[in-house]
This record gives C-alpha cells, structure tokens and sequence, in this order.
C-alpha cells in the first residue's frame, strides 16, 4: 500500500521568500475527503514495465507538492492533497479484488482518521469499486464513497478477456496469453487469471462451472446507486491505428478488432443494450482492450487539455447519465462526444506518448473537489 499525505508546512520557503502563498501555484482545489486510487489487471506496482499511476518518468500522479521547489511530485494539487493506492491480487475477479479494496480502504479510513473517500479507478479498478462501496456501506451502515470515478472500465465487458478464453486448450493457454502482456506477475500466489478474465466479459462465460460469472450479473449486484456511491462518473477512451500504444497494437490490429460501435450482438437484436462488450468489432471506437460501448457508468464526463492554463474536467451534459449498465441507451453506447483520445494504457503512465497524466488527474481530483 502506498499513502501519500502532504504536509501543512507548504509554502514554508515561499512565506519566507515572499513568493505565493502555499496552494497557489496548484490549479487543482483540495478535496474534503481522500481519493482512492484503484488499479486494474495486472497492476499495482507497474504495469507492462512503467509505473502505475504513474507519469513517464514514474512520479505518482497523486503526490502533491509539500513546497514550491519540491520535485518529482505532482505541482498541479493542492499541497494538503490526501491520494491513497491501494493493492489488490493482480489477476482476480471482481468479487474478490472488490472485498480487498473495501478491506484496504477501510483500514485507510482507520488510520486516517476520515469517514468517507472518493475512489478513482482504471479499467478493473472501475468495477472493482462499485463492489467496494457497497461492502463498505453494508459494513458500516452510512455510503462511504462521495465520487466513485471510472477511466476506460469494461463495465459491460471487454472483447479482449473473451478473446483470450476461447484460446484452445483451456486454462494454460489462458494463463499463457495473459502472461505474454503482463508477464509472469501472472503466476503470482493469490492470482486466478482464469477468473479475472471470465470477469470481464457481458454473459456468463461457462454454463458448467457452478458460478455464474460476467458483468451483466454483477452489474445487476454491485448497481449505480445512491446508496453506495454519492456520484456515479466516467471518462471513456478511445484511439485507433498506429497511435495505439505497441503494446496493444499486435493483440488489436492482427488478432482482431475490438467492439465499441454499441451495436451489440450478445442478444441478438443489436439494440445496444444487453450483450455489450462480447461482439461487433469498430476500430475507431475503442482504446485498444475496451470499446465506447462499455465504459459509460453513470454521468460521462469531459476532459479539456488545455494549451494554456489547468486543464478541465466538465460533465457532459449532452449524454444522459447512465444508470442501468446492463441497458445503455444507443447515444450512450456509440457517442464520440467528450472521448478522451489515448488508448487503454496513455492513462496510467504506460509511454513512451506526450500525455500529461500529472494535469490529468489533478483536473479530475479539481472535479472531485466540487462535488465532495
């Protein structure tokens, strides 16, 4: 685990030099509550050889500044910024990294001294905290999650897990193929590859097996709901051709396309809704692993790269919020509007590429702080 809590003594050596006030200089507003970071597959530490969470050279996006002169932080928080990463198993379900993220937020909360966090997470980490906040809820009777923020999560599956399942002949193969993306963090104590790929796809994967797996029932468990989480947000990627990271680029070009059109073929009727994330292939409209048909949950928000000045992140108020996952509306299964133009790995310091994670998050923790 990794607790990044800022100092009160900001702005020290400008307070004596007569230079701005400590926060002055941060173009993000401190949040009331910590924020949560929640990693997907294959993550914690790093992923695919580059930090998580991380910016090119490895700073977490979520270390504020204690002064003005300090280095290899994230200048644009606030210096009372409070982020926390927490760690779950790398290659599990959702049932059960969601169970370890409530346990390592709660004990945060704890020794924090704080009754409420925001959680911000990536791909699995997305729907990993859906889980969490409720667990969290159940346990201690009050919603404890004020903003609980998706980036590029297959809420209604990823093409890419069903893709790996259907490699013959069965569980090796899919440890396997797993294990040539993310290499052998696969075989770590406490992982189920097997498992976390028959998380993510729409339907139940295997009518055999004694469980019943897939995102449409555990969209159907873990809900947007008030009770669990104040405000239901996401912010969806997407990028094609050569400017998806190489890392993706073999698995997306020569093996298959990905879905993302929204036209959906997993109940036959190709209305958008039930059976997202297990078919129709549009490159344009995915970031390489996840499609645009999948990643909306609740309000989608918009991210402004700003070429002077802080960045921004608005809701969209063009795209209704989207609150039943299992039954998006066609507009929020195939709408391009506030898509943010980086593949599934740009987000969380996979490079080498020119995007600014640092500014990034700190726009979106400035979002959270208006709205905690």
């Amino acid at each position: 685990m990794k607790w990044i809590q800022s100092g009160v003594v900001a702005g020290l050596f400008a307070g004596v030099l007569g230079l701005l006030p400590a926060g002055a200089w941060a173009g993000a507003a401190k949040t009331q509550h910590p924020v949560v970071f929640a990693h997907g597959m294959g993550g914690f530490d790093d992923l695919l050889g580059y930090d998580y969470w991380g910016n090119d050279f490895g700073m977490f996006v979520g270390k504020a500044c204690a002064t003005r002169f300090e280095v290899n932080c994230n200048s644009d928080l606030d210096p009372g910024q409070r982020a926390f990463v927490a760690q779950v198993a790398a290659f599990q379900s959702s049932e059960v990294r969601g169970l370890d993220l409530a346990d390592d937020i709660e004990g945060f909360m704890a020794t924090a001294g704080v009754s409420k966090v925001s959680i911000i997470g990536h791909s699995q980490g997305g729907i990993d905290a859906r889980k969490a906040a409720r667990v969290l809820r159940e346990r201690r009777g009050v919603t404890s999650v004020v903003v609980l923020a998706s980036i590029a999560s297959p809420h209604r599956g990823s093409p890419v897990a069903k893709y790996i399942l259907d490699q013959k002949p069965g569980v090796t193969s899919v440890i396997a193929a797993l294990a040539r993306y993310y290499g052998n963090s696969v075989y770590e104590p406490g992982n189920d590859a097997y498992a976390a790929a028959k998380q993510l796809v729409y339907n139940d994967y295997s009518a055999t097996d004694g469980v019943v797996t897939g995102m449409k029932v555990f969209n159907e468990k873990y809900p947007v709901s008030s009770n669990y989480a104040e405000r239901y947000v996401s912010l969806i990627t997407a990028q094609h051709g050569v400017n998806v990271n190489p890392a993706l680029y073999l698995l997306k070009e020569f093996l298959f396309d990905i879905d993302g059109n929204g036209y959906c073929v997993g109940d036959g009727d190709n209305d958008g809704a039930a059976g997202c994330g297990d078919g129709v292939r549009n490159e344009a409209d995915d970031d390489g692993v996840v499609g645009i048909n999948s990643q909306q949950m609740g309000r989608r928000l918009r991210y402004h790269d700003a070429l002077f000045g802080f960045d921004s992140v608005l809701e969209d108020t063009s795209i209704p919020a989207l609150t039943d996952l299992n039954a998006p509306s066609r507009l929020q299964s195939t709408s391009m509007s506030s898509v943010v133009p980086q593949d599934h790995l740009d987000v969380v310091g996979v490079g080498p590429d020119l995007f600014d994670e640092p500014e990034f998050y700190a726009a979106l923790i400035h979002y959270i702080s208006v709205h905690d």
